[in-house]
């Protein structure tokens, strides 16, 4: 009799268990229906256009099934309206350079996946679509993928890249080193194969792996990035590379007597700190990555966490020390991160370097290149899922770009280099419903990107603060 109870309990257990994915959605979900009118709301359309005042948005089936000025606009009976006067609502941040993995310490520097935690703080926090831009446990990422595609866990829409293509010489046991071209193309075929929709080149790679794996890449129709040092800007782009990382800071063209395919160190950023952004060299640089095609994806906040604290600008204690964030890291996460921020020297040249990139940033983007962002949550550990898409917009701002620009930057850019403008990216009909709802006005003061209450994705609306409730001391164990 004890065995047939234990045996039904133990049914009993597995049943709620395979239950348990769908409850786990519904209890975030703040507005759901086949007809939701948002009204009375301020539209910030991604495009780059001024934002439009008291405006209806409804939604059917998941997209954005009508625009108008609320004195005109109409709404079907059976629909669930939300008025939203007050608020602005924004196309869903396309977050180009977001992990879901962060740095766990240890020498050498170790990293752990945050499958449980990351979903829902990107989704919380107006990330609608995501590229991983390097995995360090690309299985687990294809899968939690496919459980979100189905619905079993909520976050958001994700291109999986693989595994980092690095050279020899990696500074971190997480990364396979490859051993010449011919693994360069194994490795991108077998990730391909696997479901990887990008590739990222690491700060080791030889010119010679680089050029095999592109040619690989670009024979399937995906696309290459890279977190370069070992080789220059301008020698990539004329490889083919379709995408450089992290803004200025990585290029090593500009150290003196750099030798081929060597990554020269500290030798980057002292070089940096010498070079003139309104030089020729600079503007060649510049030229020659419009002139290819190569976008740019800024990931300021990864930058800014290592910066001596400040009152306000690059360091400001209230971003880098954001109450929000450091709750939802377990205690081992939070002392590490405080500890290291405890040790930057307040003569660092970090925010001389961010402001670099910076004003690298803004140049690329005025002579026609395609400028994206995201936030990096590696680095000293200051940088967390979602809060750091949010603060990448407002540096955006402080680097000299507009409200409205910075926030097409974080939104349409991405979705175009994804190909998938005509899905997501902007505020428009027939497009996906991927909102993210806003008390205030982020158009003239961007910090109000920050109050976030209710995010939509493919016409469900989710409650921010429950998602990110859920995850309180959570990042850094899961």
């Amino acid at each position: 009799m004890k065995t047939a109870t234990a045996f039904l309990l133990f049914v009993a257990f597995v049943g709620s268990f395979a239950q348990g994915p769908q409850s786990d959605r519904q209890q975030f979900i703040r507005a759901e229906g086949p007809v939701i009118a948002l009204t009375h709301v301020r539209v910030v359309d991604g495009t780059g256009a001024n934002a439009l005042e008291d405006q209806t948005i409804v939604i059917s089936a998941g997209k954005i099934a009508s625009i108008d000025s609320s004195a005109t606009a109409r709404v079907e009976a059976n629909a669930q309206v939300i008025d939203l006067k007050g608020y602005t609502v924004l196309p869903g941040l396309v977050g180009m350079h977001d992990h879901m993995f962060f740095p766990m310490g240890g020498n050498p520097p170790m990293y752990s996946d945050m499958g449980t935690s990351f979903p829902r703080l990107y989704l919380a926090l107006g990330v609608t679509t995501i590229r991983t831009t390097g995995s360090v446990a690309p299985y687990t990422d294809l899968e939690i993928k496919k459980l979100i595609d189905t619905g079993r866990i909520v976050g958001p829409k994700m291109h999986v890249t693989a595994p980092y293509l690095e050279g020899a010489g990696a500074f971190t046991p997480v990364m396979h080193q490859l051993t010449g071209p011919d693994d360069a193309r194994k490795m991108v075929n077998f990730w391909a194969d696997q479901g990887a929709t990008s590739f990222k080149a690491y700060m080791n790679i030889t010119r010679d792996e680089l050029r095999a794996a592109v040619e690989e890449a670009h024979k399937r129709g995906l696309k290459v990035t890279g977190h370069l040092c070992s080789i220059g800007y301008r020698e990539a782009a004329e490889i083919g590379i379709d995408n450089l990382e992290h803004g200025l800071l990585p290029d090593s063209e500009f150290v003196a007597n750099k030798q081929p395919d060597k990554c020269p160190g500290a030798a980057v950023n002292a070089s940096l700190l010498q070079l003139d952004i309104n030089g020729a060299a600079v503007k060649e640089t510049i030229r020659t990555l419009v002139a290819k095609n190569v976008a740019l994806t800024s990931t300021l906040p990864v930058f800014e966490a290592g910066a001596p604290l400040s009152q306000n600008g690059i360091g400001a204690s209230s971003a880098v020390l954001n109450p929000r964030m450091l709750n939802v890291m377990n205690t081992d996460a939070r002392v590490r991160y405080l500890t290291a921020r405890s040790r930057i020297a307040a003569t660092s040249t970090s925010a001389t370097l961010v402001r670099k990139s910076m004003d690298f940033e803004r140049a690329f983007v005025a002579a026609g290149g395609l400028l994206m962002a995201g936030l990096d949550p590696t680095g000293n550990g200051g940088v967390v899922a979602g809060f750091g898409d949010l603060r990448e917009v407002e540096l955006l701002v402080e680097a000299g770009f507009t409200p409205i620009e910075a926030i097409k930057i974080a939104t349409l850019n991405g979705a175009k280099f994804l190909g998938e403008d005509s899905r997501i990216g902007s505020i428009a009909i027939g497009k996906q419903a991927d909102l993210m709802i806003v008390k205030g006005n982020p158009a003239t003061k961007i910090s109000d990107i920050e109050n976030i209450e209710i995010v939509f994705k493919d016409g469900v609306g989710y409650d921010s603060e429950k998602l990110i409730q859920s995850v309180q001391s959570l990042v850094g164990i899961r």
